[in-house]
């Protein structure tokens, strides 16, 4: 019974990567370990500068969560570690536990990561992964979006020197408040550092965007500090500017959980934070394997994220989930298999044991103008854009996640817009005009086992919902048919696809890029005026080019794919090629044909 329970999960796949491990897959993961490990540490560090944290938890957590969660997980999309999005819900949330200070916040971490993991390992027993999809995109970017406004309002007065006296607890709008009325307690030493950091930072970005910036930024300001505290600038100005602590990896130990009264309460913040770390990573993954033309097992990455938490519990760590930076890098750099974030996490480590002493004189300002360039790129204008303008449902959902996170907290911003995602959908499935369809998913492709050496051009019909609970199996199938050999040009046929929204316009933008980078073209045809619209606003038209979208014709039904299929032999220069109709769980095969004539 337990072995049919859990027959959906691989124990330990990587493994099986090792049966099989190969000189240049060796070499692809040690060069994306890293280059993953140049980012993760001072990422580290900045991280737990945001959670309020000492500086040692984000470094360790970053060690821990690299060396443990490939085994359980396996693949090389997903690079775990401390987030932006973990490190403010901590940072959020803990005051709410009476947690306030740096030591009081890390002597009830290890409680919260052990149920943390402990609820992720129960989440991909139960294939929750599953369920992320229901999860509309609007919540997650809703959540990024405010979270990036309060690390930047918290870092504020860490930047200024000033001196705040905050209650705990205090949601984004009183701490701005508490800000503006302390401006007159700064400290010109703090900010003469912040501004040649800022300037550091900029210029690095201008002149070398290829070296990693905030190591550097790092290195040189904490030279620059000491010649100006040797010199005695700030001496001149207003006293010291203060610095982090130093990382003292000889008092690295294992800490053992400590029992809390309030342990429900504890829970709470845990199941918060499991299933931010779940959406988080799982859409961050998916994004990366389409780009792959790969599929992602999502239940296996929750598994050896839950490891990888409760390893973190232990071992002075920070909540570990996906990081969209260093799994871009990790990937970009030419990973291979989830082993390079293992070489990653050993390179940290050595880090950590020769390095750590010299992260004491890191002073605090620098940190903080760091961490506030941080969340200003967490800011995605063009998916705000795309979840703005693309439906009603998705500006409502953004709107209230970001104005409950404002105004209340940010783990009951997640909920409230989950929950206003669900009932917005469930008010939509209620139309009569959804009933002639039935809010069918796009329909199963199965593309043959043996490919001709002909230049294919598919024609598929997509039917149904389009919202964001189907936008993954659509994603899937969509991959299956593109993913043929001499697939060149796909045609989709959107006349019987509704309800698009922003999920889905993202899933369409992945797969073009994708088709794009595969040297293929996608083309869609009979588009409706309401997709058309939806299409312009998110200015995925831009993405694809108009010459590639057409219209569909209510009096001449077949014009538009007609037209389509034309585009298509064009982009072929000439060339024959057979056509394949996707249609259910198979597809008709044409004969080769020369480009279309056109009809008098």
């Amino acid at each position: 019974m337990i072995t049919r329970f859990i027959r959906h999960l691989d124990p330990v796949p990587l493994l099986g990567v090792l049966k099989s491990y190969s000189r240049g897959e060796v070499k692809g993961d040690l060069q994306a370990g890293l280059n993953t490990a140049l980012l993760a540490f001072p990422q580290g560090i900045a991280y737990a500068s945001i959670a309020g944290l000492p500086i040692q938890y984000g470094i360790f957590g970053s060690i821990m969560a690299a060396l443990v969660s490939p085994w359980f997980s396996g693949s090389r999309f997903i690079t775990p570690g401390p987030t932006n999005a973990t490190a403010a819900m901590v940072l959020a949330t803990f005051p709410t536990l009476g947690l306030i200070t740096e030591s009081e916040r890390a002597l009830g971490m290890p409680l919260v990561l052990l149920m943390v993991g402990s609820f992720l390992i129960c989440g991909a027993l139960l294939q929750v992964a599953n369920l992320i999809q229901y999860v509309s995109r609007s919540v997650v970017t809703g959540y990024i979006t405010a979270a990036a406004v309060y690390i930047i309002v918290n870092q504020v007065p860490k930047v200024l020197g000033l001196t705040l006296d905050v209650p705990p607890g205090s949601n984004i709008l009183a701490l701005a408040w508490y800000t503006v009325a302390g401006l007159g307690t700064f400290q010109l030493s703090a900010i003469l550092i912040s501004a040649l950091t800022l300037l550091c930072y900029l210029a690095i970005k201008r002149f070398r965007p290829h070296w990693p910036v905030v190591a550097v930024v790092l290195l040189v300001l904490s030279c620059l500090h000491a010649g100006l505290d040797y010199g005695g600038v700030y001496a001149r100005l207003d006293g010291p500017v203060a610095h982090a602590s130093a990382i003292q990896p000889d008092k690295w130990a294992l800490s053992w959980p400590v029992l809390n009264p309030n342990w429900t309460d504890f829970g709470l913040v845990a199941l918060t934070l499991s299933f931010l770390i779940a959406l988080e990573s799982i859409s961050i993954g998916k994004t990366i394997a389409a780009r792959s033309g790969q599929r992602l097992d999502g239940n296996q990455e929750i598994l050896g994220l839950g490891f990888a938490n409760i390893f973190c519990g232990l071992y002075q760590g920070m909540p570990a989930g996906g990081s969209l930076t260093r799994s871009q890098l990790n990937w970009s750099s030419g990973a291979r298999t989830g082993l390079s974030n293992v070489y990653s996490g050993l390179i940290c480590l050595v880090g950590a044991l020769t390095l750590g002493q010299l992260t004491g004189f890191i002073p605090i300002p620098v940190l903080g103008v760091l961490v506030i360039t941080i969340g200003i790129s967490l800011i995605n204008r063009k998916v705000i854009r795309v979840v703005w303008n693309t439906t009603n449902s998705d500006r409502t959902v953004y709107l209230v996640t970001v104005f409950s996170a404002l105004t209340l907290r940010l783990d009951f911003a997640i909920i409230l817009g989950t929950a206003t995602s669900i009932l917005l959908f469930l008010r939509k499935a209620a139309q009569p005009e959804l009933m002639e369809y039935g809010q069918e998913e796009a329909q199963r492709f199965a593309p043959e086992e043996g490919q001709a050496a002909t230049t294919e051009i598919a024609i598929v019909h997509v039917e149904g919902a389009l919202f964001f609970g189907a936008a993954e199996l659509f994603r899937d199938q969509m991959r299956r048919v593109c993913e043929r050999q001499n697939q060149k040009v796909v045609i989709l046929k959107l006349r019987n696809a509704h309800h698009l929204d922003a999920t889905s316009v993202l899933a369409l933008e992945e797969l073009i890029r994708y088709m794009q980078e595969t040297n293929r073209q996608l083309l869609i045809s009979e588009v409706r005026d309401e997709a058309m619209r939806i299409f312009r606003n998110s200015r995925l038209l831009e993405v694809i080019g108009e010459d590639n979208v057409f219209a569909d014709d209510a009096n001449n039904p077949t014009l538009s794919t007609s037209l389509a299929l034309r585009r298509a032999m064009k982009l072929l220069d000439g060339e024959e090629a057979e056509v394949k109709i996707f249609v259910g769980g198979s597809h008709r095969h044409d004969e080769p044909q020369p480009a279309p004539q056109e009809k008098s």
